[in-house]
């Protein structure tokens, strides 16, 4: 009886990894099909049978993609940008997240709720206002336009409240007592304790900001102002289809979020492991 058991269980092992496994080549294909195409000339990359590796090298799509478009410019555009929201966003939402879980004061709940609140309205509820907003400021066609209206995310101001409500009230009025004051507390005690959750608000920020395609639409009329997300459909028109240069393109914009992820990545994991056990 327990040697049927052991084969059940190790058959039912063996079918849960197989459809991971099928998972996994499903979501991974279509990533290195992109990175085949890219190095593919036009003929081969409309050939039928379709083959998901090219017979040779070819950098013609690069060649164009960097030589007679603004992609560097598109890609220094995406980096600044999303660099820039993605740390105001983290330090807004971890004071914000700060205020929330360690201080009291009149219609904290109320707010936060409201706050809350906010997830739940798309962004296309709030383009005319806030387009209508950088108008007024005469911030279109500027880095700011695209950096400080989305500077402030209520989901970090979540994450950031969740997470510091685990920090004990004592180790901050230990340093009271010992005459920290409230900045120095903010800085030396709550962001290195708050690496884990910095690291999650990275990540989600970041990545948010360099997919963003609505948004910069909006307002954005320059092309030299253009991100990445924005720039490259711009290869795909009616009279010109530069689907390699795009596929190229694609490829070199996925490598800052892979480096993000790697840089915040033990942090990451660190977080999760640490949800994990106080659950």
């Amino acid at each position: 009886m327990i040697t049927g058991n052991r084969t059940a269980t190790r058959m039912w092992q063996v079918l849960g990894n197989a459809v991971l496994l099928a998972v996994v080549f499903l979501m991974i294909m279509p990533y290195v099909y992109m990175v085949s195409a890219s190095f593919k000339p036009g003929d081969e990359l409309y050939s039928i049978p379709v083959k998901i590796f090219p017979k040779s090298l070819y950098w013609g799509n690069y060649e164009l993609l960097l030589g007679k478009t603004n992609f560097i410019r598109w890609f220094f555009n995406s980096v600044f940008i999303g660099v820039s929201r993605m740390i105001l966003a983290s330090a807004i939402s971890l004071m914000a997240g700060y205020a929330f879980a360690k201080f009291d004061f009149r219609f904290k709940n109320a707010l936060f709720i409201m706050l809350l609140a906010t997830l739940t309205l798309p962004i296309y509820v709030l383009i005319v206002p806030l387009y209508s907003m950088m108008v007024a400021f005469g911030w279109t066609d500027h880095y700011i336009a695209l950096i400080l209206p989305l500077a402030a995310q209520a989901i970090g101001v979540f994450l950031s409240r969740q997470y510091l409500l685990s920090i004990p009230d004592e180790i901050l009025d230990s340093a009271r007592v010992d005459g920290a004051g409230e900045w120095g507390i903010f800085w030396r005690i709550i962001v290195p304790l708050s690496q884990p959750v910095i690291a999650v608000m990275a990540i989600l920020f970041f990545t948010a900001s360099w997919n963003d395609y609505i948004w910069p639409l909006v307002v954005l009329t320059k092309d030299q102002m253009y991100t990445v997300s924005l720039g490259l459909p711009t290869l795909v028109g009616p009279y010109d289809q530069q689907y390699g240069a795009v596929m190229a393109g694609s490829f070199l914009s996925a490598v800052p979020i892979m480096i993000i992820f790697l840089i915040m990545q033990r942090r990451f994991i660190e977080g999760i492991t640490q949800g994990a056990v106080k659950g």
